[in-house]
């Protein structure tokens, strides 16, 4: 279910202050890569990932990529930061981003 802009917004006042989580680098969406992303999301729910691609237009099709192969939404993106939310399916009060 797609994210609601009110709902959007609200994510982005949350994923503010966060740090980047999962760094995406020459090698792309590795399994590596994949595997700590979902980690990510399953603890915190609402991360910061940074690519280090410096072309545009690879930049977002890595992140809709990563995005479909996870299951979660961009919230955002700004430069090589990306907003990426997936709900957890047992949300962890000390982990989650959202919960604290």
């Amino acid at each position: 279910m797609p994210l609601t802009a009110e709902r959007k917004k609200a994510l982005r006042t949350l994923g503010h202050n966060l740090k980047p989580v999962v760094t995406v680098a020459g090698k792309g969406l590795s399994e590596g890569v994949m595997e700590e992303l979902a980690r990510a999301l399953e603890d915190h729910e609402l991360i910061k990932v940074k690519l280090m691609i410096a072309d545009r237009e690879l930049r977002h099709q890595v992140i809709g990529e990563m995005c479909e192969k996870s299951g979660a939404e961009l919230v955002q993106e700004i430069g090589k930061i990306a907003l990426v939310y997936r709900a957890a399916s047992t949300p962890d009060a000390r982990l989650s981003n959202l919960l604290r």
